[in-house]
């Protein structure tokens, strides 16, 4: 898209920047998260155990709105009629996910009064077994939003069908074990099986070169609205948290993803004055010790590096040591704050500082935000370069 273009789309109305933008622009089909399917399949499972009948399709709402619809793949009332089970086939649209046509099952069974809603890990779900992620060990590997997914649909259920909402939903993948060993789960301590993951519900596909392309146009866009700031963040919760901070517009924010190098290749060349780099901090500690690719399958987080910078803020060698050992970038970062080292700054001064070697003197000025898993703000690096304070 020339500028011309992109500036006559825009006063057509036409969305013209951003995520939606951006994959639009690829020509690819999105998919659904492990964890949107087993919200689905608890939605419909619930029912059943208040019904006796199972909705399908089943519709659930994601965190942005949508309101998709799952064929369920296999249905069973049990133990008469105080357990239901319903299975949802994961399709992850046109990304090559390992997960992709993986049977999702959840049986919801239902307790007393006052219980409210445990999770279990059925068969092919792991369970977390060390330190670091966002779930204590010995909980099943489901992780914070897909949990708050299904609690909010059990609520929607109870309300509408006369049930109290008090159930333990088991979430089993069928060869799940045989799957997660093509994942990071067993090196990060999760044993059993996959993890049940996603925060937005919808898997965004990510072919190297569409999604490349993607992010020039969002680059040619962003300029055309003559937007001086504009933002390359890792995924929706740094969207969210760069929003928030700078009060940007859609049309100036670049869904980077993994591709830290083609955001910073481009605006290379066709410079805006700031870029806000935002991102989780154990891919922007990638950026930070040099990788361009924040993919986990080309890059890993390197905890020596980790634990030099621990040492330049102070720590030491006791402190060192147990970042090097630290099971997870997270649980690096939790080391050093309870030790008072601002682990998070010095990523996020290092992250700046390798943007503005990419950038080669561009007249660009940048700042970095890393936040944790949550959305909290856990390091920043003040603008820099030539148009930086």
């Amino acid at each position: 898209m020339t500028e011309t273009e992109a500036a006559k789309a825009g006063q057509a109305g036409q969305a013209t920047g951003g995520r939606t933008a951006q994959l639009q622009h690829t020509g690819l089909r999105h998919g659904w998260t492990t964890g949107a399917c087993a919200t689905a399949a608890t939605t419909a499972a619930y029912t059943a155990l208040l019904t006796g009948e199972f909705p399908d399709p089943v519709t659930i709402t994601l965190p942005k709105g949508q309101t998709p619809a799952f064929a369920l793949a296999a249905e069973e009332l049990l133990g008469r009629g105080r357990a239901a089970m319903a299975a949802i086939v994961k399709d992850a649209g046109d990304d090559p996910d390992v997960t992709h046509g993986a049977l999702v099952r959840a049986t919801v069974r239902a307790l007393p009064p006052g219980s409210g809603v445990l999770f279990r890990a059925g068969p092919g779900v792991g369970t977390v077994t060390r330190p670091g992620l966002p779930l204590a060990v010995g909980e099943p590997a489901i992780n914070p939003v897909p949990r708050q997914m299904m609690r909010e649909h059990v609520a929607a259920v109870a309300a509408r069908h006369g049930g109290t909402g008090d159930v333990e939903i088991e979430v089993s993948v069928d060869h799940g074990e045989e799957i997660a060993r093509s994942t990071w789960n067993p090196r990060l301590g999760i044993l059993g099986g996959i993890s049940i993951l996603g925060t937005t519900g919808i898997v965004v596909p990510y072919s190297c070169s569409a999604w490349i392309d993607s992010i020039r146009r969002g680059v040619d866009v962003a300029r055309a609205a003559g937007r001086t700031h504009v933002a390359g963040c890792t995924g929706a919760t740094s969207e969210k948290v760069a929003v928030a901070v700078h009060g940007l517009p859609e049309d100036a924010l670049l869904d980077m993803g993994d591709f830290a190098g083609a955001v910073l290749k481009y605006i290379r060349r066709h410079p805006v004055d700031r870029l806000t780099v935002a991102g989780g901090f154990a891919k922007l500690s990638k950026l930070a010790a040099g990788h361009l690719d924040l993919h986990s399958a080309r890059s890993q987080v390197n905890k020596e590096f980790l634990a030099e910078l621990a040492r330049h803020g102070g720590g030491g060698d006791a402190l060192a040591a147990a970042v090097t050992g630290a099971n997870t970038g997270l649980e690096a970062l939790r080391l050093c704050e309870a030790e008072g080292v601002p682990l998070g700054d010095l990523v996020a001064a290092g992250a700046r500082d390798e943007a503005l070697a990419v950038l080669r003197g561009a007249p660009v000025a940048v700042d970095v935000i890393c936040i944790d898993r949550a959305g909290v703000i856990v390091g920043r690096a003040e603008p820099r370069g030539p148009r930086g304070r």
